[in-house]
C-alpha cells in the first residue's frame, strides 16, 4: 500500500517520532530565534523527504500541530463541515445588541504550512478584539493538493457561509474577506471573482495581510532586500510557488533572469510591476536593477499558469479591480513580498478604491502567527491585529 507516492511502513517510522517530538517541542524554542527554528524543522523536513519517511511539509505542519490550543474565555468556538471543507466558527460570548460583522479568514503558510490548529490564537483574538463572527476556512494542501485546490476549497467554504449568514448572527452588509500570505492571495482572488455574484451578498471589504498577490516578477527591490529573511526566504517562496503550481525547481535560476516570460508580457505588466511603481524609501537598503536575459520558450511554456489572474491577481484587468470594495493592506519591511502589498496598494488608490495601509517598520512575514506564542512573541503581531480589528470597527 502506497501512502502518498510512499511505502506504509515508511509512514510509521514517521509516526514514530510522535512522542520524541512532544517531549522536545517546548525545550527546542527557549533560547532560539524563532527564524533559527522554523529553519531547522525545514531542514529536519527536507532530510526526512530525501528519506522517503514523508513529506517536509508534513513533518513541519505536524511540529507545528503539537503546539497546544489556548482557552480564550470570550470566544465560543466550534468545529463544522461545510460538506467536505472543515472550517472553524469563532463567535464573541457576550451578547449582541444587533447583527456582528462577518470575516471569513484563509490562513497562510504557502500551501505546505498553517493550519487550522496554527492559526485558531490568531482567529480568537480578532474575533474578541473587533467582536465579529470569524469564519476560519481549512483548505487541501501540498503535497497532495496542488493548483486550484486551495482555491477552490475556499471559495466553497465562503459561500456556504455567505449563503447562510443569518443562522450566524452575521449582518450581510458587513461581510469582510481577510488572509495572511496566501490567504491573502485567496481573500484577493475571492474579491474579484463575487464582483459580478448578484445572487451573494456583497463582499464590504478586503483585509489583505502581508499578501502573495503575483508570481511573474522576482526581481522587485523586496526580493533583493529580503531573500535570506525568515520566515519566508528565498528558497522557501520557491518551494512553495513551485509545488503548488506543480511547475519543475529546475526553471528556478529562468525566472530569476527574467527569461520565463515574453518582452511583450513584460511591457503589457510593467506599469502594474514595475519598480519604478515602488517608492525610492524602499529601496534605501539596496536595490539593483536587472536586466532580463532572452526569453526560454520552454520556460515560458511551463511557467505561463503564472500568468492567470488566479494566480497573480494584481494584473487583474482594470475594469474588475475599479469595481473592489474597499482594503486594508498590511506589508512589513522585512517580507521578501514587501512589494506586492505596495505595487496593489498603487493600483487599488489609482482605480479609486479606497485603501487603508498599514507597514510594519520592524515586521517580517508571517510574524502574525506569533501573536498567540509567549515564548517568542513580537510586538508587531499584536499591532497588526489591533489595526485589522480598528479598520473593521469602522465599517
Amino acid at each position: 500500500m502506497l501512502i502518498n507516492g510512499h511505502p506504509k511502513k515508511s509512514v510509521c517510522g514517521f509516526e514514530r517520532l510522535s512522542n520524541f517530538w512532544k517531549s522536545r517541542h517546548t525545550m527546542c524554542f527557549q533560547g532560539h530565534g524563532e527564524g533559527r527554528v522554523e529553519k531547522c524543522y525545514e531542514m529536519m523536513g527536507l532530510i526526512f523527504e530525501k528519506l522517503r519517511i514523508c513529506s517536509m511539509p508534513q513533518f513541519v505542519r505536524f511540529v507545528h500541530d503539537l503546539l497546544p490550543l489556548k482557552k480564550h474565555p470570550d470566544v465560543v468556538v466550534k468545529d463544522l463541515r461545510f460538506g467536505t471543507i472543515p472550517v472553524k466558527l469563532y463567535q464573541p460570548k457576550a451578547p449582541a445588541s444587533g447583527l456582528r460583522p462577518g470575516i471569513v479568514f484563509y490562513h497562510g503558510g504557502g500551501g505546505i504550512l498553517g493550519s487550522l490548529k496554527t492559526y485558531h490564537g490568531i482567529c480568537c483574538n480578532l474575533c474578541k478584539k473587533s467582536d465579529a463572527v470569524v469564519l476560519a476556512v481549512g483548505y487541501r494542501m501540498l503535497p497532495k493538493h496542488r493548483f486550484p485546490v486551495i482555491l477552490t476549497d475556499c471559495m466553497v467554504g465562503t459561500m456556504h457561509f455567505l449563503k447562510s449568514l443569518d443562522t450566524y448572527g452575521v449582518d450581510p452588509a458587513r461581510v469582510i474577506v481577510c488572509g495572511d500570505s496566501v490567504g491573502g492571495s485567496v481573500a484577493t482572488v475571492l474579491c474579484q471573482k463575487f464582483v459580478d455574484r448578484s445572487d451573494l451578498p456583497k463582499i464590504r471589504a478586503q483585509i489583505l495581510i502581508y499578501s502573495a498577490l503575483q508570481g511573474l516578477n522576482f526581481q522587485s527591490p523586496s526580493h533583493q532586500q529580503n531573500k535570506n529573511i525568515p520566515l519566508l526566504n528565498h528558497n522557501l517562496a520557491f518551494y512553495c510557488w513551485c509545488g503548488y503550481l506543480d511547475i519543475s525547481p529546475s526553471w528556478i535560476s529562468t525566472v530569476l533572469k527574467g527569461a520565463h516570460l515574453p518582452a511583450e508580457v513584460w511591457e503589457k505588466y510593467r506599469k502594474w510591476l514595475s519598480a519604478e511603481n515602488i517608492p525610492d524609501k524602499f529601496k534605501k537598503r539596496g536595490y539593483l536593477p536587472m536586466s532580463r536575459e532572452p526569453l526560454n520558450e520552454a520556460a515560458y511554456l511551463e511557467t505561463k499558469i503564472t500568468l492567470d489572474v488566479v494566480n497573480s491577481p494584481l494584473i487583474a484587468d482594470d475594469e474588475v479591480v475599479s469595481r473592489l470594495p474597499e482594503a486594508c493592506i498590511v506589508s512589513c519591511e522585512y517580507d521578501i513580498l514587501r512589494d506586492d502589498s505596495l505595487l496593489y496598494k498603487k493600483r487599488l488608490e489609482d482605480l479609486g478604491v479606497r485603501v487603508t495601509w498599514h507597514h510594519m517598520e520592524d515586521g517580517f512575514h508571517g510574524v502574525l502567527t506569533t501573536a498567540d506564542m509567549s515564548f517568542f512573541y513580537f510586538p508587531c503581531s499584536s499591532r497588526i491585529l489591533d489595526a485589522v480589528a480598528h479598520f473593521i470597527k469602522g465599517l
